[in-house]
């Protein structure tokens, strides 16, 4: 069995440092649809059991929309503290390989999140990662066995994982994923996410909110 688990803390709040770009509705209904896309996608491989954790009532349903398992957490302690809760479900249910993805990169696609895995069960033990856009952030992880090392999320998390698969006698492998890559955090995400050519509900999304004449239009205001 190969577990990939997707930590959502919840959807209402999400996305705060895309404020000066979207509404907090717009902001809530693009969390939904990057969550959708990327359950969306975990769906269509046939190859890892997706898990999704959480204790946001919304999040759980959209996941069993997709029949994805739900781990609940106790309470929301953050991404690092998530993800440890579904490595630890993942040893004890006997898992072959941990995989973890954000719930915010929604042109992630099955043949992405099989590589992740597939390279883990290559030559266990074994340590592998994919970084955001940026280069700071780990969107993607990778262990074989799940408890064969830590997680600590948060940039500059890629490097730090890197020395810490290093520090547990590891020789960390890294994936080049343009998919995974791109977690929207930012305005300047927002652009990559249109300028993608991947069809996902999140790019439709944003394109029906016609953001260029939005900002021409609050340029014109202002002068």
């Amino acid at each position: 069995m190969i577990v990939v688990a997707v930590p959502v803390k919840d959807l209402v709040n999400a996305k705060q440092r895309l404020t000066p770009l979207l509404s907090p509705a717009e902001r809530s209904l693009l969390a939904r649809a990057m969550l959708r896309d990327v359950l969306g996608a975990l769906a269509r491989s046939a190859a890892v059991e997706p898990w999704l954790v959480s204790r946001d009532g919304e999040v759980e349903a959209i996941a069993r929309a997709h029949g994805v398992r739900v781990v609940r957490e106790e309470s929301n302690r953050g991404h690092t503290a998530a993800v440890a809760v579904a490595q630890r479900e993942a040893a004890r249910a006997g898992a072959a390989a941990f995989v973890t993805v954000p719930g915010d990169v929604p042109c992630v696609t099955p043949a992405e999140i099989d590589a992740l895995a597939t390279d883990a069960l290559a030559a266990p033990p074994a340590a592998v990662f994919a970084a955001s856009r940026s280069g700071l952030g780990t969107n993607g992880a990778a262990l074989a066995p799940p408890g064969v090392m830590p997680l600590t999320f948060g940039e500059p998390s890629f490097s730090n994982h890197l020395a810490a698969a290093q520090s547990h006698g590891l020789v960390p492998r890294v994936l080049t994923l343009p998919g995974l890559a791109l977690d929207v955090d930012t305005p300047e995400d927002i652009a990559a996410l249109l300028a993608d050519a991947a069809d996902t509900e999140s790019r439709r999304l944003v394109r029906s909110w016609h953001l260029d004449e939005r900002a021409a239009g609050a340029m014109l205001a202002r002068g």
